[in-house]
């Protein structure tokens, strides 16, 4: 417990300086880039360090996350408990009946659907939409993520959502990924909600979570959420994150 109240004190002040943000592409570049902005729900514009810009379409951008950096110890601490006792609860992220969402919404019946056909934990899915979007279907980011669970559009293609802003195709699209993410990260939860806002590429770059404070600081507040549902202690690191 010591090592873990340390963690969380320096935690929100162990950033190192941001260097503005990292494009991730859907062939696998990756690009430092100074800014971005959306020039419509099609393209995206990002700034170059040298001043110069490029316009691209969404669907060839993967993601774009903020590049603040921790300080590598705390990389280090994230990853010892990450690898020793798991910042999400050590439990089956399979469907299961008796689990409802976390946040009561009216899209309830759509979430428990497709939790149960992608066999995710509702619990996990509902966390997530509430992360993503406050249950908002029309949301849209600044980096072009759009709809209930936030996805990019080339996410959404690779998924098969057409219409990111219709609710049930949106959460099917999500959950369908949550899935694919937890299989391929052996049901480590941790794991895999980092790579739902970093990307899967960033977290085998890494081997493990990735060093960002916008990622360590997403999956701490989700699994915040999760084990005060679950009735379990919250770790300190993730009371730290979500202030």
């Amino acid at each position: 417990m010591k090592r873990l109240f340390l963690l969380s004190a320096i935690l929100v002040l162990a950033g190192l300086p941001a260097s503005a943000s990292i494009a991730l592409f859907t062939d696998g570049r990756t690009m430092k880039i100074e800014g971005y902005r959306l020039v419509d729900e099609v393209y995206v514009q990002l700034t170059m360090k040298n001043g110069g810009a490029i316009t691209v379409p969404l669907s060839r951008v993967d993601r774009i996350v903020d590049d603040e950096i921790v300080a590598p110890a705390i990389v280090a601490e994230v990853k010892k408990i990450v690898e020793e006792e798991g910042i999400f609860p050590k439990r089956s992220w399979h469907f299961d009946e008796s689990h409802g969402p976390i946040t009561k919404s009216k899209f309830d019946k759509i979430i428990i659907t497709a939790a149960k056909k992608f066999d995710v934990d509702v619990a996990l899915v509902s966390a997530v939409i509430q992360a993503e979007s406050n249950f908002n279907p029309h949301e849209i980011s600044n980096k072009g993520a759009r709809g209930l669970m936030q996805l990019m559009p080339a996410t959404a293609e690779r998924f098969g959502v057409f219409d990111s802003y219709d609710p049930e195709a949106n959460i099917y699209g999500g959950v369908r990924y949550l899935r694919w993410l937890l299989e391929t990260f052996h049901g480590n939860a941790d794991l895999a909600v980092a790579a739902y806002n970093a990307g899967e590429g960033n977290v085998w770059k890494y081997n493990g979570v990735p060093p960002f404070r916008e990622t360590i600081t997403y999956i701490n507040r989700i699994a915040a959420r999760i084990r005060a549902h679950f009735g379990e202690p919250v770790k300190k690191t993730a009371e730290a994150a979500s202030r």
